[in-house]
């Protein structure tokens, strides 16, 4: 069954794209800077729950203090989503944002 927007169009072929979307890896944890966090935590966080090494949790710490946000992991948003939950029930400010 064709399901129909106000206009008379067809959502279903963007149902099951956004399906797509959701089951693949077209999704990103941004890290964004605070004034709250510490470099030392920000790198324990990225190591535990990201499955980073030291230096590219290091790396990923600099580039959101310079630059403001950083991309710290890609995956599925259902991957994605209980890392995203952990980064920020630690205090850290991160979303999941497609591709």
């Amino acid at each position: 069954m064709n399901n129909l927007d106000k206009t008379g169009h067809s959502t279903e072929h963007e149902d099951i794209l956004v399906e797509e979307l959701v089951s693949v890896g077209a999704f990103n944890i941004v890290l964004y800077n605070d004034d709250v966090n510490s470099f030392d935590h920000v790198i324990e966080c990225l190591v535990k729950y990201c499955n980073h090494d030291a230096i590219q949790a290091e790396q990923c710490a600099w580039i959101v203090h310079l630059k403001g946000k950083c991309s710290v992991k890609s995956g599925s948003y259902d991957d994605l989503e209980p890392v995203c939950v952990a980064l920020c029930d630690k205090g850290l400010s991160a979303q999941i944002e497609m591709n």
